[in-house]
């Protein structure tokens, strides 16, 4: 399922500025939907620790309308937040999914998703929001620590009420990982699906990427690509992403081309190519 990126808030790290009033929001979500995006995650408070905290009301504010809206047109929407009473107001404005990066630091918010009955999305980190964690020395094992901290913070959601079938689990790309951490991790997403709920992925535009590439956020698609298809290879199942539409293509020609999809003889045949007529016999698609 690929997950589209609506970010409602100026400063974000990959579009700051670019949508910056409800109706330009409403309109990314719609394109995103076109796009054949299969949800929305909106945001109302980018996680850049260069940038002071947005009070509860503001974040409400920024993203209730947006997922109103969305929801109206029949989008599944999720909100990105790990303030509880932020989550409440999304739930009641339409969203059915909270995308917490905290790592459910406060476990209010796993007593509102038991209560409501709403998704949530787990993920790992070892520092508190808008907080940073550079240190290639951190972890005697990066991925053993994302592991054991994801089982753990699923333990503690089942123990407030959540059912496992409402978790799904986010490795954390670079939340408290430099670049080379988080390859380590990414390389070992199946350790990560082995405790049996639906892997996101959300490596769009990330750091990393541009630690590899040598390039600035908006010039990472063709990195991020590469990031999916190995993660989709190691069991990813949600895509976090911004380009949604290249997404799709590229998930299109790579299920052709490894045979999980097949051509019909004469798909993407028109009529346009025959004017005399296609030869007899020949069903065009």
């Amino acid at each position: 399922m690929i997950m589209g990126i609506v970010n409602a808030t100026p400063d974000s790290f990959s579009d700051a500025g670019e949508l910056p009033d409800l109706e330009a929001r409403v309109a990314r979500g719609a394109a995103l939907l076109e796009a054949g995006a299969d949800l929305l995650d909106i945001g109302g408070e980018s996680a850049r620790g260069d940038r002071p905290p947005v009070p509860a009301e503001v974040e409400i504010e920024r993203v209730t309308g947006v997922i109103e809206r969305l929801a109206a047109l029949g989008a599944t929407v999720s909100v990105d937040t790990h303030k509880p009473a932020v989550a409440r107001a999304a739930i009641a404005a339409g969203a059915v999914l909270v995308n917490d990066v905290s790592g459910l630091r406060d476990p209010a918010l796993a007593d509102l998703c038991a209560e409501t009955g709403a998704g949530l999305v787990v993920m790992h980190t070892r520092v508190a929001p808008k907080e940073t964690l550079l240190d290639p020395r951190a972890y005697d094992d990066v991925v053993a620590d994302v592991v054991g901290f994801l089982r753990e913070r699923m333990r503690l959601a089942v123990a407030r009420g959540v059912e496992e079938e409402q978790l799904v689990l986010d490795p954390g790309p670079d939340f408290a990982k430099t670049p080379a951490q988080t390859v380590a991790v990414l390389r070992r997403l199946d350790a990560i699906h082995a405790l049996g709920r639906p892997v996101l992925l959300a490596a769009s535009r990330k750091d990393f990427l541009g630690a590899i590439t040598g390039r600035p956020p908006r010039e990472r698609l063709a990195g991020t690509l590469a990031a999916i298809g190995e993660g989709v290879d190691a069991g990813a199942q949600l895509l976090r992403v911004h380009d949604v539409g290249a997404v799709r293509d590229f998930l299109a020609v790579r299920e052709v081309l490894r045979g999980e999809r097949e051509l019909a003889p004469a798909e993407g045949l028109t009529p346009d190519r025959y004017p005399d007529g296609p030869p007899p016999g020949l069903a065009l698609g």
